[in-house]
């Protein structure tokens, strides 16, 4: 793997000198021979306009861990003094108009597969989508005919409405397992060994408002929330910890298809935040408090309640919301971050182990594990933090641990991205 990633800094160095040269073969940008080291700046530009409603927290140290009592006495969140790198993180919770874009992207590069390809979903399918070339089409009925294959069968339908299958739209996650390739055991294996492929059902299940909930009428939410405008500006839930990774890689895919058409670098991934750096954006560099909003109590000086949450006895509607609320509702806190506590609980990228404070690192702590399919129940937990609208105020806690096995999805569990981007050039 470190030869490999060798060869690819001399092929970026071989590329731009190929697209250096003027007309009549004069070369552009070669350095004098001189004898001198002068250094060589890559071809790519550095342009990358800050991330979409996204916000920066700055680098820095926080106690990780309870401000107050572990009143369940497990011990699972010891309090430690850690230091953060900084990072770019979605200011609200992932929203169904945002997760909406991802399945509407994926609906139509299976169109274009079925109309130019060999069909959908196949294995060892590489074809990219031309989006000029789909812009082209000619929506013909029998163009229309071809792209059945996406609908539901007819014997599935309801008074013969076409309408479309949940279980076609799949996107093909492909990375590199880096901690794999670090291992000292690896070093001069082949790099394919190292890359991950997988083929990830994307709809979010809508019948966990049911599921969730035994002897509850909730069949309104499972056929309005995910597909009415009225909920667009919602936390999206019913997203179940691979499908919030799979939106992280089909984000930084977009991404950098359009960085690398308009000749920019490459920067940094979409990921899930790590439960270090969800729990220290949370804070808003409040070290010692116990809720987002700085205070020990979930109320203010009035009265007014400042989450999302289940503040009493069957009274989910007390703090204006019965079920959820837009993801921009109530103040942010003081990093500029909504509903860090309350709304819906939220994915963290990390592995949940009731011990990990003991022996995680103080500079960016996290345990990571990319369970298989194959792996026992315990190893695919993952951690989920912030309490929801059906919690009571104990679960809002910014130091509250919690989790939930990654296949499982939850009409309380939503997720927002993060991402490292590379410091700015000074000119």
């Amino acid at each position: 793997m470190k030869n490999y990633l060798s060869l690819v800094a001399v092929a970026a160095i071989s590329l731009s000198m190929s697209s250096c040269f003027l007309k009549g073969g004069k070369p552009k940008g070669f350095l004098p021979d001189d004898g001198q080291l002068h250094g060589v700046v890559p071809a790519a530009r550095q342009n990358m306009a800050n991330p979409l409603n996204m916000v920066y927290i700055q680098p820095g140290s926080f106690h990780m861990g309870p401000s107050d009592e572990d009143i369940t006495q497990n011990y699972t969140t010891r309090n430690r003094q850690v230091s953060m790198q900084g990072f770019w993180m979605d200011a609200t919770e992932i929203t169904n108009n945002d997760y909406r874009q991802f399945v509407k992207w994926v609906r139509d590069s299976l169109a274009f597969k079925i109309l130019f390809g060999t069909g959908i979903n196949k294995v060892n399918d590489t074809m990219a989508v031309d989006w000029k070339k789909l812009n082209t089409v000619k929506w013909t009925k029998a163009t229309m005919e071809k792209l059945n294959a996406l609908n539901l069968a007819p014997d599935n339908r309801l008074y013969g409405r076409a309408e479309m299958d949940p279980n076609k739209l799949v996107f093909r996650v492909q990375y590199f397992d880096l901690k794999e390739a670090a291992k000292k055991e690896n070093q001069g294996v082949p790099r394919k060994y190292f890359m991950v492929k997988r083929d990830q059902p994307i709809y979010p299940d809508t019948l966990v408002w049911i599921r969730d909930f035994s002897y509850s009428y909730n069949e309104p939410m499972t056929k309005r929330y995910f597909s009415h405008p009225a909920f667009g500006n919602y936390p999206v839930v019913g997203v179940n910890w691979k499908q919030a990774s799979a939106f992280c890689a089909w984000r930084t895919h977009y991404q950098n298809a359009f960085l690398g058409k308009k000749g920019f670098a490459i920067d940094g991934d979409y990921r899930l935040p790590s439960e270090a750096e969800w729990e220290y954006a949370a804070r808003g560099g409040r070290t010692n408090s116990m809720y987002p909003w700085g205070s020990y109590y979930p109320r203010n000086k009035k009265g007014c309640l400042l989450a999302n949450f289940k503040p009493g006895r069957g009274n989910y509607a007390e703090d204006g919301g019965f079920y959820t609320v837009r993801a921009d509702a109530y103040w942010p806190n003081d990093y500029g971050l909504y509903n860090m506590a309350g709304n819906v609980a939220e994915w963290t990228g990390s592995y949940y182990y009731e011990g990990a404070y003991n022996f995680l690192h103080d500079m960016s702590p996290d345990l990571r594990y990319d369970a298989k399919e194959s792996d026992k129940p315990r190893e695919k937990r993952k951690v989920v933090r912030g309490g929801s609208w059906k919690d009571v105020a104990y679960m809002l806690q910014v130091s509250t641990r919690n989790y939930e096995y990654q296949d499982n999805a939850k009409s309380y569990i939503g997720f927002r991205c993060v991402i490292d981007l590379a410091p700015k050039v000074k000119k």
